[in-house]
């Protein structure tokens, strides 16, 4: 397929006046073709073309989606970055990937303002840019929830494989479905599960104005949704709203990002007769692993999907790749010999090849010679009724960060542990706040420094410093 034809690929599933997407207003596929067509212009005459490397940084909105597959169209390397970023997050990325364009909202850098239908743009040429890589059409960061974010590059071809590999999941929406996508259309899950895969399949994408649930849960209803793509979090909000409509339509709830609490689990098949189904995937290669059955169940996350191909070493997981998808020459021992190590611990069940997360290889400490599962030790925080987020670190020491009730101290998360954990494994210092920071990807920060700079949690040391 030629450089610039994959996009056009997309583009032309469908006739004109198909509904392509509704959030406060609708969108033909007719509008949404010609919308592309007409920035496409606007960037010829810009400059940008193939070879171009362009940083894209809008708000949320239905320009941000045509000005991207406006940009691929024209053959240029495309840079996501979130506009949340703050200037301290952001200038090292710019300095990392040396755009020759910045394509960028003028609030970009502002609150979160919802999903919009319309954002305008300005467009620059940076002095000292670096052309695009060969090959490279969608430029990602990783979550940087472990620490420094890693530079991510993928070509056309990785993109429309991960498109056919939705295809091929049993229960993926299809033509008839109204999916309504929770995720950021700035990040792997909704760009490519979301919105290029509704391109694909003939579905109609409903991104809502405000992810507020009390508005959210009414428009699902009005627009007859049929299937919602979220992260753990949007379903533990869900599930919340008291009034719910009655959702005679809604068929499938799909999750990814992080694993799904239990708790989170249940609540929402009471509140909406539905099971969560899980999918699993990397920015580096997009979806790998999931069930939309509704059979899985917390921690399981279902077969490998189809043109994946994986294998588990000691508990941790690998996928194969033609080639490494780090930029720059980052990160050379995470790829060797054709095969990308996840740093992700799973079982594989030896009769069915269901997959199901134990958590992270790098959560594996080794302390007095034992080696510590700090995963364990976030489960038996959870299992506390006050705590609803835990994340264990280690360095000198084992390092609990809960979000809890303000009435829970260390005290009683020591007297907790201990009941439930030998001493090796319990946590030295507690630093508990109501919430935990999350990333812009609303997954939860795990590195430990990062954790510490963000300046939001209120230390209370553990009598049990004492034990050892």
């Amino acid at each position: 397929m030629a450089k610039t034809q994959w996009v056009s690929h997309l583009l032309n599933r469908g006739a004109d006046d198909d509904p392509w997407a509704v959030s406060s207003a609708s969108v033909t596929r007719g509008q949404l073709r010609s919308a592309v067509a007409e920035f496409e212009e606007r960037f010829r005459n810009q400059g940008i073309g193939e070879g171009s490397s362009v940083l894209l940084r809008m708000t949320p909105s239905f320009t941000y989606i045509q000005v991207l597959l406006a940009l691929w169209s024209r053959g240029a390397q495309v840079v996501l970055v979130d506009f949340r970023l703050k200037p301290a997050e952001y200038a090292p990325l710019v300095q990392q990937v040396r755009p020759q364009y910045l394509v960028a909202a003028a609030d970009a850098g502002g609150p979160v303002a919802g999903f919009r239908q319309e954002s305008d743009f300005a467009v620059q040429q940076l002095p000292d840019g670096r052309p695009a890589i060969d090959g490279i059409r969608l430029v990602q960061f990783s979550s940087g929830s472990s620490g420094r974010p890693k530079v991510i590059g993928r070509p056309a071809d990785s993109v429309l494989a991960e498109i056919d590999r939705h295809a091929a999941l049993p229960g993926i929406p299809g033509a008839d479905d109204r999916m309504m996508l929770l995720n950021s259309v700035m990040h792997n899950m909704g760009l490519v599960s979301g919105v290029l895969h509704a391109l694909a399949s003939g579905a109609t994408l409903i991104i809502p104005p405000t992810l507020r649930p009390a508005e959210v849960v009414p428009l699902m209803a009005a627009t007859g949704t049929t299937a919602v793509y979220g992260t753990p979090v949007h379903y533990d909000l869900l599930s919340r709203v008291a009034d719910r409509p009655p959702l005679p339509a809604l068929r499938l709830a799909v999750s990814g990002g992080e694993r799904v609490p239990q708790e989170t689990y249940e609540n929402f098949r009471a509140r909406f007769g539905l099971p969560i189904s899980p999918v699993y995937g990397l920015t580096e290669i997009g979806l790998i692993a999931g069930d939309l059955s509704g059979t899985s169940v917390p921690p399981q996350l279902g077969l490998p999907v189809p043109g994946t191909e994986v294998k588990v070493v000691d508990e941790e997981l690998y996928v194969r790749m033609d080639r490494s998808p780090y930029l720059y020459g980052e990160h050379a021992d995470r790829y060797r010999d054709g095969w990308l190590r996840t740093f992700d611990r799973v079982r594989q069940d030896p009769v069915t090849g269901v997959l199901s997360m134990l958590g992270r290889a790098d959560s594996l400490a080794v302390i007095g010679g034992l080696k510590v599962d700090l995963t364990e030790v976030e489960n038996v925080l959870l299992a506390h009724e006050r705590v609803t987020e835990a994340v264990v670190t280690h360095q000198e020491v084992i390092e609990a960060f809960v979000g809890a009730d303000p009435a829970v101290g260390a005290d009683e998360l020591t007297v907790w542990c201990r009941e439930r954990l030998s001493p090796v494994k319990i946590p030295k210092r507690f630093h508990i706040t109501r919430l935990l920071p999350r990333n812009s990807m609303g997954k939860l920060i795990r590195d430990r420094a990062l954790m510490h700079g963000r300046r939001v949690l209120s230390e209370s040391p553990s009598r049990a410093q004492g034990d050892r």
